[in-house]
């Protein structure tokens, strides 16, 4: 029993293995009343098995939410203003969606009168760290219960028992298999790890992808789309207006039909060890590469300069479980201030795993034909000023030689 009185829990509950037990274990470790969370963010139908599993399971108070809306629209979309990506390869996935559901649980958590949290992340990963960071910096004083962090289930095999002798139903995905991939799923991706991908020398197989076929089976013929951009977010594809999530939607259909967004990584976690996962991207594949596409039509080169120095500090920062922190909002407001003038089209080439820019336009363009062409430019450019210009900067260079002779 735990020395700290528990009155009531919010568990952030998908209903599958891992937290159908925690539920459980809380009842009866604390003592407790548990209110259970189950944030839609896109991840198909388990969200609503949820439910009848929170039943049996002796919930009362169940809170299954659609949040994709505000998933896309006030963190993907934000975070893809930044060109944000993790370690060169990495789109933010999971660490994207793990703000908004600390958020909401510290809400529910707030309006239940809960005194404490409870997640399903192990003591190894990434999550716990995003998961209690969100909860510490939206309620400082809230009891956060990592079960995995005090119970003495350390195997599946335990956890398989445990299950058992509470009657606890359990879904065996892959029928003699001791440990199946962990596989997690929202709007922007799906990443895949565990069983044979832990081995980082074996390729994985085709049958584990979800939402993308392979490049080698793509369509023949290339596919061309025109995205329209304003203030830095996409609002409309091929001339229809789309709310954030329905974009994101219709790009992950149309990247995934075209084999675009699979990437096979090894990254670092904040916690010090290195992992192997296996991500399906395809719409934020699309994305980064289109709104990079209109940037680099509209904003100034120094702005866009600075921005890219800055990406991968903000890309750390959200990998790392710190979109609540000061640092990361301040950075915001910066990337938010260079998108007021991203607003135009960009036209793309979708094909066998590929994304291509095949055109860019905007009313704001910074982009002048007389400048760099290379037929007569009316006096817009005088090639003499060249001159002065390499000399100046070309000084220090000279006088550094000079002095060493």
């Amino acid at each position: 029993m735990s020395q700290t009185k528990v009155n009531k829990a919010v568990l952030a509950y998908s209903g599958g293995l891992d937290t159908s037990i925690i539920l459980k274990w809380l009842q009866d470790t604390y003592d407790c009343e548990v209110v259970t969370f189950t944030a839609d963010l896109g991840q198909g139908d388990e969200v609503e098995d949820a439910r009848s599993k929170a039943i049996a399971g002796g919930v009362e108070s169940i809170y299954i939410e659609d949040l994709r809306e505000e998933f896309v629209r006030d963190y993907v979309f934000p975070m893809f203003r930044a060109n944000a990506i993790y370690e060169g390869e990495y789109l933010l996935g999971t660490s994207i969606a793990r703000p908004l559901i600390s958020k909401r649980m510290i809400e529910i958590a707030n309006a239940e009168g809960a005194d404490a949290v409870s997640h399903g992340a192990t003591g190894k990963g990434n999550d716990q760290v995003r998961f209690e960071f969100g909860f510490y910096a939206l309620k400082p004083d809230v009891k956060v219960i990592a079960p995995w962090r005090e119970w003495d289930l350390v195997s599946r095999e335990d956890m398989l028992n445990f299950a058992e002798k509470h009657d606890i139903p359990v879904e065996r995905k892959r029928e003699g298999s001791k440990s199946p991939y962990s596989m997690d799923a929202n709007l922007l991706h799906i990443s895949y790890e565990g069983y044979d991908l832990e081995d980082p020398w074996c390729e994985p197989s085709e049958e584990m992808w979800r939402w993308s076929v392979s490049p080698e089976s793509a369509p023949d013929s290339p596919e061309y789309i025109e995205l329209t951009y304003q203030a830095g977010d996409i609002i409309a594809i091929n001339g229809e207006a789309m709310t954030p999530a329905q974009v994101l939607t219709e790009l992950n259909r149309l990247g995934g039909k075209h084999g675009i967004g699979r990437i096979d990584i090894v990254e670092n976690r904040f916690v010090g060890m290195k992992s192997r996962g296996c991500y399906e991207t395809p719409g934020g594949t699309i994305m980064l590469k289109a709104h990079r596409a209109i940037e680099s039509l509209t904003l100034d080169r120094e702005a866009a300069h600075l921005k890219d120095e800055l990406m991968p500090r903000y890309a750390k920062m959200v990998y790392n479980g710190f979109w609540f922190a000061p640092e990361r909002v301040m950075l915001q407001a910066a990337i938010d201030a260079s998108q007021v003038n991203v607003n135009g089209d960009v036209r793309l080439k979708l094909y066998k795993g590929n994304v291509d820019v095949v055109g860019r336009r905007s009313e704001q363009s910074m982009f002048d034909e007389r400048l760099c062409t290379f037929e007569d430019d009316e006096g817009a450019y005088d090639q003499k000023d060249a001159g002065g210009f390499i000399k100046l900067n070309a000084l220090r260079l000279r006088m550094a030689k000079l002095a060493g002779k």
